[in-house]
């Protein structure tokens, strides 16, 4: 399969269409022996999701739905996860490589602990989410997310690539973004300016930043005041 690629950014996508891979539908993602492997988990409905110290190798996970979901050191590696609904999601102490998510439900989630290795995001809402820790150890990109009132902190997200993405009162509180590439996306409302030290945007972006600083600093426009 062809990577996926955003300017510089170069993501490897699973590769489950591999001649000699075959995947079979399993009832659940829990595994006696700690590892699923070529596993096809689709159309279930739960209220609860809770997985721990499990292996996901070279699977699918299809419109599953569940009102609570816990993942905790979970590793997932070759993996695509599409049309989910795991709002209030909380995974923890895990690690992600060659993994998609593609137009999933992750709003007010957490995601705590976690390194991402060429990892796509794509058409998910991770509105009102947290973002805490998550170490970007390959390349990774959000294409046309929304990440609205998205708290970002303590993050290491360079080789990040966010394009065409709503960040409208997104949070960024400390953290490394050197080269994370914010290209594409209006910055105007976004908090937390301080920690973008040294990402990528471009020059007409400039203007955008200036007007969330502002309303950060909460100033006065002289012109607005009545002199009288």
């Amino acid at each position: 399969m062809e990577p996926r690629k955003v300017r510089r950014v170069s993501v490897t996508l699973p590769a489950l269409d591999e001649p000699g891979l075959y995947l079979s539908n399993v009832q659940s993602l829990e595994s006696s022996q700690g590892r699923v492997v070529e596993f096809q988990y689709a159309d279930v409905d739960l209220r609860e999701l809770d997985l721990a110290g499990t292996h996901l190798l070279d699977g699918r996970i299809q419109r599953v739905r569940t009102q609570r979901a816990r993942f905790h050191e979970v590793r997932a590696d070759s993996v695509q996860v599409s049309d989910c609904d795991l709002s209030s999601l909380k995974w923890s102490d895990s690690k992600l490589s060659r993994v998609t998510f593609s137009n999933c439900k992750l709003m007010g989630a957490l995601l705590e602990d976690v390194a991402l290795d060429n990892v796509l995001f794509e058409n998910c809402k991770f509105d009102y989410a947290t973002l805490d820790r998550v170490r970007a150890t390959g390349p990774v990109i959000f294409s046309k997310c929304t990440l609205r009132e998205t708290t970002i902190r303590a993050c290491d997200l360079g080789s990040v690539a966010i394009e065409a993405c709503d960040l409208r009162l997104a949070e960024f509180e400390g953290g490394k973004y050197r080269d994370c590439d914010l290209r594409g996306n209006d910055l105007s409302t976004l908090r937390g300016t301080a920690a973008l030290k040294k990402v990528l945007i471009d020059r007409a972006q400039v203007a955008q930043l200036a007007d969330a600083l502002a309303a950060e600093l909460e100033v006065t426009y002289g012109e607005d005041l009545d002199d009288a």
